[in-house]
């Protein structure tokens, strides 16, 4: 097995350990050493580092194994030493800042699906390297979320489209409204901090916006101001008080980011008026281009106050934001170059603050509804003797599953889970499976969920081909 070696500067870091490719004596040795710069690889005697992920002015990410675990689950670790020539100031409140990002991960994380969870956070004291002194670091361990963020598959694909945007609104909203009621500001939103599952899910990542402050000390000015760049609205940037339409306001930019296919924002601002200038550059409805100024303006008090606000302003049937009490200022261009007026737009369609199904979600939850279906229905039919009665309970229960699914009560594991206890119990009680052989209780359930799964595919195509033409 090779682990990773997490000290910033070791020249080797890549070790491989012969006798760690046997699961046995991975889970008991006591700790192995980096062969270069001897510092202890197995953090804590139980995280195992593989592979560098990022390495940045605040420390570095690596993916990691948990042999404590009984898959070896992966995690990620990120390690906190900042380099550069921070002050003193800057030093401290980047260390405050990844304890912050430990804290908020443990206050949420573990209550929202789309943030990810936090497993550890802990200090490591090792000898320095070459025996000058002693080198402390700071290490948080968090869940894995395989997939990609905006910003690569931005570069991979190019810019989205606006159902694409209107699906990234719809999942983040969500997780920001979660996020401002538990009195948190996230401060860093941008397309690198919101990772697309490989299942289709959005999460939203980096609470801790330590990059930032590392990074400052890089630049011209001295400011510890927390921010990326573009991203920012003026009282962010001035180093004054942040509110949700702080986050709102760079969500609008990351948005306008992946519409407009445009990564340095300063473009997209013009400088004779200093208002944003990116309709031209995007294929929008007027609707959602209203919705993302607003949410862009520059005082605060004159954006959308709140996540909910924003999508009640996208669903409502007027053209314009319902919610605004302030039109956004008026694009203008200089007087040497004539305005441009939008091209017309196609509408937005209505769409629910619950974050969006993925077609493989979509597919695996009509599985699981026709499989269980089947599997309830011979089991009612064995009880009740008649075909109505079990048409009726069976449909109920039935609706009852799939209502459970659209409010993700029900959904990744559950789906096999679920199936597999009620199989347990026909199984194990005769009565409820009749005549039937557990192989043909099998057979009937697995035909039912392929039926479901072709009559939803159907729909789903029957659907989108309407659309087109409507």
């Amino acid at each position: 097995m090779e682990v990773y070696c997490t000290r910033p500067g070791c020249p080797r870091p890549q070790n491989y350990f012969a006798d760690l490719d046997d699961k046995a004596t991975l889970k008991t040795v006591q700790q192995k050493f980096c062969t270069t710069c001897g510092m202890p690889l197995i953090l804590v005697g139980r995280y195992i580092p593989q592979k560098l992920l990022g390495r940045g002015g605040f420390g570095a990410a690596f993916l990691a194994s948990d042999r404590y675990t009984p898959t070896m689950r992966e995690c990620v670790v990120k390690q906190f030493q900042p380099a550069g020539n921070l002050s003193n100031t800057q030093l401290q409140l980047a260390q405050d800042l990844f304890e912050r990002e430990a804290l908020v991960l443990e206050q949420i994380g573990h209550e929202h699906k789309q943030i990810p969870d936090l497993f550890a956070f802990f200090p490591m004291i090792v000898p320095g390297l070459q025996g000058a002194g002693e080198d402390q670091f700071f290490y948080l361990v968090q869940e894995y979320i395989q997939g990609q963020t905006l910003e690569e598959i931005l570069q991979q694909k190019g810019k989205f489209s606006e159902a694409e945007a209107l699906e990234v609104l719809g999942s983040i909203l969500p997780v920001l409204q979660f996020v401002h009621d538990k009195g948190i500001i996230h401060r860093d939103i941008k397309p690198s901090n919101i990772m697309r599952h490989n299942n289709g899910k959005f999460y939203l990542l980096d609470f801790g916006a330590v990059k930032q402050v590392a990074n400052a000390a890089a630049g011209a000015s001295s400011s510890t101001g927390i921010y990326s760049m573009g991203f920012a609205p003026p009282e962010q940037m001035s180093g004054s008080t942040v509110f949700p339409s702080t986050d709102l306001y760079a969500l609008a930019v990351t948005i306008v980011s992946i519409l407009t296919g445009v990564t340095e924002m300063n473009l997209l601002i013009d400088a004779y008026s200093n208002q944003w200038q990116w309709r031209s550059q995007a294929n929008v409805s007027p609707k959602l281009a209203d919705v993302l100024d607003k949410m862009l303006l520059n005082a605060a008090n004159q954006r959308f106050q709140s996540a909910r606000e924003v999508w009640n302003a996208l669903k409502s049937p007027s053209s314009t934001p319902a919610s605004s009490s302030v039109n956004p200022p008026p694009q203008v261009q200089p007087p040497s170059q004539p305005a441009q007026s939008p091209p017309p737009k196609k509408p937005v369609r209505k769409q629910s603050l619950v974050a969006p199904f993925s077609t493989v979600e979509m597919l695996a939850g009509a599985a699981f509804s026709g499989f269980e279906g089947g599997l309830i229905a011979i089991a009612l039919y064995n009880l009740l003797q008649s075909p109505l009665p079990t048409l009726v309970i069976g449909a109920v229960v039935l609706g009852g599953l799939v209502f459970a699914q659209t409010r993700r009560w029900i959904e990744k594991l559950d789906l096999l889970i679920i199936p597999g206890i009620t199989c347990g119990i026909i199984f194990f009680v005769p009565l409820l499976r009749g005549n039937l052989s557990i192989s043909q209780v099998l057979i009937i359930s697995v035909a039912a969920g392929l039926v479901t799964v072709a009559l939803i595919s159907l729909f789903r195509l029957i659907y989108k081909l309407l659309s087109l033409i409507l």
